[in-house]
């Protein structure tokens, strides 16, 4: 008898601890129902708030097809080995027959945000398509309880607001698309795309906020495409070691208004195979009008790589990628980056052993300083100190700018702008070519830099190709001590695929190139080695390496 009742109890837990599927679908489905089959699925969004969710469950919204409101994942927790998964499955009712689409339609008219995961660890996320396209209207907005002055809406929204490490999150196969805040007809003003970060109510692509003592670790955003919202794209936001173990990876952002990905506070992050094109966006009045492809502020340790930045447009920075202060070991690596109005390499104050190597750049820079309609040059080269308004400047320290290969055309004015107060510098195996002329300009941030007497030291700036002498300005305050001047020539100069920029002039850079050292008094250097194993087209470098981003040897 004991055994009997030994056996009945254990069927009975193991039967409470197998994973659950839960099903919504607002064509066929009934609150009334229990929502553990398809065919007794909930109806509406609201039910997955009151659903028990265990490790290993697993909450499947009708694919093809519109479901209204806003999925709330708050305070679930799943477990490493069982994650609890929130996708789609392919609904069968013959109305339907026809919708072949893995992706369930988050319509989140009237709601501030599309997906929510509140407090939440161990969560996987796939297969949703957010939007939101018709604004809010403004007297509903006001009605709203905790309504704060400065409103955002946000396609999925992450949020770790209690002390604790919420792990493992992610995101794949999201898709984003014409979520805004305001309605259609806002126009934004020129006082307001000129402002550091907007100070109005816009729509977010995915961000994550990390505060209250709440951090993020293990977080994946992947295969996932955002597009035409009115700010930035994939943001992160939260204090210095709140997000770590970041990976965003081939992702496609888009025609957005703000930057196409920004992170604060990150922590050993991969950035890999991502597209960004068009960031700071116009062609919708309501966006905020300036981004650079993506930029990095009080982060550390973030290696970027084989990505695509794209047409940055804005009136300020909006370069392709950026170093902004207070970072530290950042490698931009294997990118492509072209015709970005900010530039190409621009890294401001308080950064540590950063660097720019084996990436090719593409008439970047373009931008113009006009009054009143863009507050700063575009620059094929900018150090700079600003380490916030009115503060006093300092770094960056320490940047190692080494194999790129950066063409500019001869309709662009190329200005490049080096900061008194750096300090550390190498500067090898580049090549700079620059068709028409350049500039030195002052590194203008709010103010332009006051002159001075020139602070920098250690600085190892040596052996890059430079098409012609005035490539170069003499006023520059760092000098190349062993410039090679020449036409690589490259295969189509002014292209935008990678190998346009072959060099054919093998003489002038194969095995030209130097060992790269560690700059005088840095006992650091980079996070992942100064040594890389192959060029950005992946042939490997034997012997010197070549000059330039591609190892040509064995290119052709």
């Amino acid at each position: 008898m004991k055994r009997l009742l030994y056996i009945f109890l254990l069927s009975i837990v193991s039967t409470s601890m197998l994973a659950q599927n839960y099903y919504i679908n607002p064509l066929t489905g009934k609150n009334t129902n229990n929502g553990k089959t398809p065919e007794t699925a909930y109806k509406s969004l609201d039910k997955s708030k009151k659903i028990k969710f265990k490790a290993g469950d697993k909450l499947l919204l009708a694919a093809g097809i519109n479901h209204w409101g806003e999925l709330k994942l708050h305070d679930l927790h799943g477990t490493e080995s069982k994650p609890i998964i929130i996708s789609t499955y392919q609904a069968s009712e013959k109305a339907n027959d026809k919708i072949t689409s893995s992706h369930a339609i988050i319509n989140a008219k009237g709601f501030y945000n599309g997906i929510s995961i509140i407090n939440s660890k161990y969560i996987h996320v796939s297969n949703f398509h957010v939007t939101a396209p018709d604004g809010f209207i403004y007297d509903w907005v006001k009605k709203q309880k905790n309504n704060k002055t400065k409103n955002m809406r946000i396609g999925v929204k992450l949020e770790a607001s209690k002390k604790g490490t919420f792990s493992g999150i992610k995101l794949d196969n999201i898709i984003v698309n014409n979520v805004y805040f305001n309605k259609v007809g806002l126009t934004r003003s020129i006082k307001e795309t000129h402002s550091a970060n907007g100070t109005e109510s816009y729509s977010w692509g995915i961000r994550a906020f990390a505060k209250n003592g709440g951090k993020f670790d293990n977080l994946v955003i992947q295969n996932s495409s955002i597009s035409n919202v009115s700010h930035t794209g994939i943001k992160l936001n939260g204090k210095k070691g709140s997000m770590e173990n970041v990976t965003l990876n081939n992702n496609k952002v888009f025609d957005v208004g703000g930057p196409g990905m920004q992170m604060s506070g990150a922590l050993n992050v991969h950035v890999y195979g991502n597209i960004i094109k068009n960031p700071g966006s116009t062609k919708d009045s309501r966006n905020w009008g300036r981004g650079s492809g993506m930029w990095t502020w009080g982060s550390s340790h973030v290696l970027v790589e084989y990505n695509k930045f794209l047409n940055a447009n804005g009136p300020a920075d909006s370069a392709g990628f950026h170093i902004d202060f207070n970072c530290d070991n950042i490698i931009i690596q294997y990118n492509i980056s072209a015709n970005n109005a900010g530039g190409f390499i621009e890294i401001l104050g308080n950064n540590y052993n950063n660097a720019y190597r084996y990436n090719v750049s593409i008439n970047d820079g373009y931008r113009i300083k006009k009054k009143g309609v863009t507050a700063q040059e575009g620059k094929t080269f900018w150090f700079s100190g600003f380490v916030g308004k009115n503060k006093k400047r300092h770094g960056p320290y320490n940047s190692y700018i080494y194999n790129n290969t950066i063409y500019v055309k001869k309709e662009i004015l190329s200005k490049i702008a080096v900061t008194r107060v750096s300090k550390g510098a190498l500067i090898a195996n580049n090549i700079f070519h620059i068709v028409g002329d350049s500039k030195a300009v002052k590194g203008d941030q709010y103010s332009p830099e006051t002159n001075g007497i020139s602070l920098i030291s250690d600085v190892n700036f040596t052996n890059n190709i430079f098409l012609k002498a005035s490539n170069w300005p003499e006023s520059i305050l760092i000098q190349d001590s062993a410039p090679i001047f020449g036409d690589v020539q490259f295969i189509n100069a002014g292209g935008e695929r990678l190998t346009d920029y072959i060099p054919l002039n093998k003489q002038l850079v194969e095995n030209k190139g130097i060992d790269i050292p560690l700059i005088l008094n840095d006992k650091k250097g980079l996070f992942k080695g100064l040594m890389v194993k192959h060029g950005i087209l992946g042939n490997p470098i034997i012997g010197k390496p070549d000059m330039g981003a591609i190892e040509i040897s064995r290119a052709l």
